[in-house]
């Protein structure tokens, strides 16, 4: 017979285990020795510890499923029940159970995670869906359609709820999506009918400026094109591609119309640069005419000067109020001669400025002795009054003499 603290052999070669609740049979051993036999069970012990050691390091290290942990230690307590091995028995029940309690420590903890990122998905499938239900409303259809796509993408990536819940926050989020698009696609449909119109009004307004573009009526052709480019914009935009090809058309036809413009009244500035200087030199001719010294010759020269003046034609728009007023102020000098000519040598006038001149002469000398009657008479007061109306008088009569010396005296 052979023994350890753990097992022993009978003489019938029975090998057992001891265990809390006593010895219990492992085998039958007729091969070899007892030693043999016990170190053979020993063995088999030995590999029990091996596995739940593997096992204990897998539930701790891994993310081995808690099925599949159970089974496995459903199977190692299993050998260990069976008795099929000789060592500390209970010790390995033990390992075996705590095993277990931190197996389902861990099916524990996995359940409240997974609770856990359930609830976080469900809060951020929910912030989703009012994402994208207030992005439904928005206007900026760019930025608005670039961010629904990426709450597709985020979505995707957020773990599944239940179905119940799933379905109903997707349908809310699809339908989100669905009317945002139907809004931008009305949008782009009465922007594209927008721009269709305005396709049409513009392409009236490049007929009507390439056909303008060989006029020759300056001033009126270059007011419609100005026309034409305030009802541009106010046509808006035409679909890109068309709404350049229409600018540059009628961009083109202005130019051609306008680089003809600025050639001719180029050459138009030269000449009436040219008739200025013509002008200057009639109007230097004219002024030698003054002061009047010959009325007869002054007025056969000015009509000379005035005749070469009209052939000359225009002058710059800015040059012409000094120039014409050289002329006038001469013409003017010359009317002023005419006129002290005409009152000089003018009969009834003359007549009428001496009758008027003797009528204040004899006023002047009744009044003179009128005042030496009253000064005579001690009559001071009557002879001031009868003073001040003398001056208004001789006031009057140096004035017509004046004016009767023009007839020559």
């Amino acid at each position: 017979m052979s023994s350890d603290p753990w097992g022993r052999v009978d003489e019938t070669g029975t090998v057992y285990v001891r265990t809390a609740e006593g010895e219990q049979v492992v085998g039958s051993w007729q091969a070899g020795s007892p030693e043999e036999a016990l170190a053979y069970f020993e063995r088999k012990y030995d590999g029990i510890v091996v596995e739940i050691g593997l096992l204990e390091r897998r539930v701790k290290t891994t993310d081995l499923s808690a099925k599949d942990a159970t089974t496995a230690i459903d199977h190692l307590r299993q050998q260990v029940d069976e008795h099929h091995a000789v060592g500390d028995l209970d010790a390995l029940r033990k390992r075996l159970d705590a095993l277990v309690a931190t197996v389902e420590a861990r099916r524990e903890e996995r359940k409240a995670q997974k609770a856990k990122q359930t609830d976080e998905a469900k809060q951020a499938k929910e912030a989703l869906v009012a994402e994208a239900e207030e992005l439904a409303r928005s206007e900026q259809w760019r930025s608005a359609g670039e961010r629904l796509r990426a709450l597709v993408d985020t979505w995707k990536g957020l773990p599944r709820l239940d179905r119940k819940s799933d379905d109903e926050l997707w349908h809310r989020f699809s339908h989100a999506r669905s009317a945002f698009s139907k809004r931008r696609k009305a949008h782009f449909a009465a922007l594209d009918a927008q721009r269709e119109e305005a396709r049409k009004a513009k392409e009236k307004l490049v007929t009507e400026a390439e056909s303008l573009s060989g006029s020759t009526d300056w001033v009126g052709t270059a007011a419609r094109y100005r026309d034409l480019m305030t009802e541009w914009k106010a046509a808006g935009r035409a679909q890109r591609e068309a709404e350049d090809d229409l600018w540059n058309r009628f961009r083109g036809a202005q130019d051609v119309f306008f680089a003809a413009r600025s050639e001719v009244f180029a050459e138009r500035d030269a000449e009436q640069g040219e008739n200025l200087k013509l002008k200057e030199e009639l109007a230097a001719e004219a002024e030698k005419l003054v002061p009047v010294k010959d009325l007869k010759a002054a007025r056969a020269a000015f009509r000379s000067i005035n005749e070469r003046w009209e052939a000359i034609g225009h002058v710059p728009r800015d040059a012409r109020p000094k120039v014409e007023g050289r002329m006038q102020a001469v013409e003017r000098a010359l009317l002023e001669s005419e006129e002290s000519e005409w009152r000089r040598t003018n009969p009834e006038a003359r007549a009428r400025a001496a009758g008027l001149t003797g009528q204040l002469q004899a006023a002047v000398d009744k009044l003179r002795g009128q005042i030496d009657t009253a000064r005579a008479q001690g009559n001071n007061a009557r002879a001031d009054k009868l003073a001040k109306e003398l001056e208004g008088r001789q006031a009057l009569l140096d004035q017509a003499l004046k004016g009767l010396e023009e007839f020559g005296g």
